[in-house]
């Protein structure tokens, strides 16, 4: 069976789409299964059910319901599927009912499965069954089976230890975020600056566009009365997603830590040690939650790629900054309706905690994704940040961007680095002596034996560069001046 072109509404997901429709695709007979994964609205039910649609194959979304009426639910998407009336179908069990989807449809998705799982945890053991005994089939029959759910904790253990799925499914695919340049396009973002703020808030999520009335800000010095209609308004959808991306992870009971330990992050907290001093804890009690909201998807770390003991914790998701940071502590302002009021207030923390951060995070994802086709001309490997020690200058240099080279492993004691960058989002134009900082730092790490003397110096900066310092770089070719709008690239804008 061939599958159809990816639907037109499809924004992006080309990379996806094909990985799905060479799962559906496959000849190999038997039963096949796949899990896709990740954080609410990054448009897994949208995809999919396109999917369903291009394969003529059976989709159905689970609900929060009693083992009964869920299977009910199933028997009564197969009817409709398959032209009967609602009731026609009344399958005794589980396996049952998805043996018989199976046998009279090439692929069927179950969405939202880890609802089916929470009042019928032998779920999972059945899927094992029905998987087993498709092995024992002579007629070369096929089947594929999705499972899908927003609560990753419960989906990425699906595959592993000891779950009757382990060694059984094929794919195992995590729904990320849109990338940036991706992100711009999809909110038709006007330009560089207001799509950089608007990626600062909500990130590459697509299902947060589809929340908010059209259009987006054309500038920046609009954002206020419309984030005050909209993420920062009580009545919005959006203004309790913070409390509905934690509400989702079963693991995760004592929200109020759990806000804490996000606020704190948010903040610039990035180690336990630090985390434990702002609310409160011994470090050694936050190693459990700290590894629930890793594994949930709200925290990731950002390694110092030079040495073992540097790396700091960073929310993954800007919504979730941006309540932490601007809501959290407003909210009685915001249920009273002074959204404006509240932004213009919060200025200098919003430059400070979420702008100067998101910057340079973004200057470390356009290293690892464009910068060896834009710039280098050769890939790159694990890309971080570090700090150098100066005993000399009785200094420490902290440095934004570093991107080993393709193939060096992380904390590689005489590794080869193949670009060091420093990104400020400030008003001020970048000057030489960033350029010398980068140098001085480049020789400070040479000389420990680290192989940096042929690594490229990238400037990242919000406003651009002065006179002297383009001068110098238009002459050297291991100097890279970046701006906001290189980041995004000439094809976005």
């Amino acid at each position: 069976m061939m599958m159809a072109e990816k639907p037109v509404e499809v924004f992006g997901r080309d990379m996806e789409w094909r990985d799905l429709s060479e799962f559906v695709e496959s000849p190999t007979p038997g039963l096949r299964i796949g899990v896709v994964y990740g954080r609410r609205r990054q448009g897994k039910s949208f995809l999919l059910r396109r999917l369903a649609r291009a394969a003529s194959g059976l989709y159905t979304m689970a609900v929060e319901q009693e083992p009964q009426p869920a299977l009910r639910r199933f028997a009564n998407a197969m009817d409709r599927a398959e032209g009967r009336s609602q009731g026609a179908l009344l399958p005794d069990s589980w396996e049952t009912a998805l043996d018989h989807a199976l046998r009279r449809h090439r692929l069927v998705v179950i969405d939202e499965y880890p609802f089916l799982l929470k009042n019928a945890p032998e779920l999972s053991s059945l899927v094992q069954s029905v998987y087993d005994e498709w092995d024992f089939r002579a007629d070369g029959a096929s089947a594929r089976l999705l499972l899908c759910g927003s609560a990753i904790s419960v989906m990425s253990e699906l595959l592993s230890g000891t779950h009757p799925l382990r060694g059984r499914a094929v794919l195992d695919m995590c729904l990320q975020t849109f990338n940036f340049r991706e992100a711009a396009a999809f909110w038709q973002a006007a330009d560089p600056e207001i799509a950089f703020h608007l990626h600062a808030i909500f990130g590459g999520t697509p299902g947060y566009r589809a929340l908010i009335d059209p259009p987006v800000p054309d500038r920046v010095g609009d954002l206020g009365p419309w984030l005050a209609k909209t993420l920062l308004n009580p009545a919005h959808a959006l203004f309790d997603e913070n409390d509905y991306l934690l509400r989702e992870d079963p693991r995760i009971t004592d929200r109020a830590l759990y806000h804490s330990i996000l606020a704190s992050i948010a903040s610039g907290a990035g180690t336990p040690s630090q985390i434990g001093r702002q609310i409160g804890r011994p470090d050694r009690a936050l190693a459990h939650p700290l590894s629930v909201l890793r594994t949930a998807g709200f925290v990731r770390p950002v390694h110092d790629v030079l040495k073992q003991r540097g790396t700091q914790l960073t929310l993954m998701d800007p919504i979730v900054r941006f309540y932490n940071t601007i809501m959290w502590r407003r909210l009685a302002d915001l249920e009273e309706r002074r959204g404006e009021e509240v932004w213009a207030a919060s200025s200098d923390t919003f430059l400070r905690q979420v702008l100067g951060p998101h910057f340079e995070d973004l200057a470390r994802e356009w290293t690892s994704r464009f910068a060896a086709q834009e710039v280098l001309g050769e890939p790159v490997g694990a890309v971080g940040q570090t700090v150098v020690s100066d005993p000399a200058g009785r200094a420490q240099h902290q440095v934004d961007v570093v991107a080993l080279a393709a193939g060096e492993p992380l904390f590689g004691r005489n590794a080869r680095v193949a670009l060091l960058g420093e990104a400020k989002y400030t008003t001020r134009q970048r000057t030489v002596a960033d350029l010398r900082r980068l140098e001085h730092v480049r020789a400070l790490l040479s000389g420990r034996g680290v192989q940096a003397e042929r690594a490229a110096l990238a400037v990242f900066s919000r406003t651009g560069f002065d006179a002297d310092l383009r001068r110098e770089a238009a002459g050297r070719p291991d100097v890279h001046l970046i701006t906001l709008a290189d980041l995004y690239g000439p094809a976005v804008f």
